[in-house]
């Protein structure tokens, strides 16, 4: 498999304090005293609750699945020295925004400035996918045409990802609450059909000439051509509960772009919907997760969320194979027919089968967060 469609994962983590799950404004701390181990790879957030694990770059997700169980460990263990940790959701059940602390520095002071409480009530934690595409401009080209394409599959996504179901001590009756705090910043969401890649360029280069941004990464959409790495970027998702989870989701979003970029390649290009479409579809996904119905817009017809997510496999099936990635599909096709679901039907049954005490969806996001992670093998 070409090796331009290279995988690399960030995930964002909440700090919380070890005894009581409340969100600790922590992150300069962790970030200074993990430096020595990670560089680069933690970075801060706008809040200082938040603390961003990216991956360095992999060509398959057997090698992401050996290194992310141990970066994890090691975060885990590095924070525990501090009296936190980790967890992995796309909200924290019951803290308040109203009660963290923001990052320092021109960067966080520009963003506060120009987005107030917007950013500051940012309080959210999302899962991102790079697939790499390739630097000629035949390959970003395709890239733009996959992008195109891709669109259709975000509230699948969405759906598989969704773990977000409370909001400062509210159960929300949403799967992803952080989809529609997300959706209020300026360009979020499904981006629109671009003809190529510098219909793309001159649109970030009349936002930065006007001053309204001053660099491609403040385009902010569910899926992304990214200017700095040549990859597209999947943003769509919530912070998976569990590291299985988080690696499906991350196999299923590689084997769509090779999928898509193999059959664009060759002539083959599949239907582009319209945008008003796919936020119907996401939101049902946000509402509901995989038990929402599925709209059809081309066969003008309803599926189940979980029958059109299998139908998904189908499609990918054999690029799967060839990737590598057989394990994480069929990981995927048993959590369509698992009652247990996402995250999101997790945290939700934790509450509702402890009589609404949101103590024991803590110490299941706190439980998911860790498993199959061994602290002992890392030094």
């Amino acid at each position: 498999m070409p090796t331009r469609f290279t995988l690399g994962i960030e995930e964002e983590f909440q700090l919380v304090d070890d005894r009581t799950g409340e969100l600790r404004s922590c992150a300069p701390t962790i970030l200074e005293k993990g430096y020595a181990q990670f560089g680069e790879l933690i970075k801060p957030e706008v809040l200082q609750t938040t603390l961003e694990l990216t991956s360095p770059v992999f060509t398959d997700i057997g090698s992401a699945r050996r290194a992310l169980g141990v970066s994890r460990a090691r975060l885990a263990k590095l924070v525990a020295s501090e009296g936190l940790a980790l967890m992995s959701a796309g909200t924290h059940p019951y803290s308040s925004w109203q009660d963290q602390e923001s990052s320092k520095g021109e960067r966080y002071d520009e963003l506060i400035e120009e987005y107030r409480d917007l950013v500051l009530s940012d309080q959210i934690f999302g899962l991102h996918v790079h697939i790499g595409i390739g630097e000629s401009a035949r390959e970003r080209n395709l890239g733009i045409k996959v992008l195109n394409q891709v669109r259709t599959w975000l509230p699948h996504l969405l759906a598989l990802s969704t773990n977000a179901p409370f909001w400062e001590g509210r159960y929300t009756g949403l799967k992803s609450y952080r989809a529609i705090q997300w959706k209020r910043f300026p360009r979020s969401g499904v981006p629109d059909v671009m003809a190529s890649w510098d219909e793309f360029e001159r649109y970030v280069r009349s936002l930065v000439d006007l001053g309204a941004i001053d660099n491609g990464k403040k385009v902010w959409w569910d899926v992304r051509p990214h200017t700095f790495f040549s990859t597209l970027e999947f943003r769509v998702c919530d912070m998976p509960s569990t590291l299985e989870d988080t690696l499906a989701i991350a196999a299923l979003c590689q084997a769509l772009v090779v999928k898509l970029a193999w059959l664009n390649a060759r002539g083959r290009e599949m239907p582009t919907w319209q945008g008003r479409y796919i936020d119907e579809n996401k939101w049902r996904a946000t509402r509901y997760g995989l038990n929402a119905e599925w709209l059809d817009f081309q066969r003008e017809q309803s599926i189940s969320m979980r029958d059109a997510i299998a139908e998904m496999l189908d499609f990918v099936e054999d690029v799967a194979e060839d990737l590598g990635s057989q394990r994480e599909m069929e990981y995927i096709r048993d959590l369509l027919g698992n009652r247990h679901g996402t995250g999101a039907d997790r945290q939700i049954a934790a509450y509702k089968e402890s009589g609404g005490d949101l103590r024991c969806v803590l110490s299941l996001l706190r439980e998911q967060t860790m498993r199959d992670i061994s602290l002992d093998a890392v030094l």
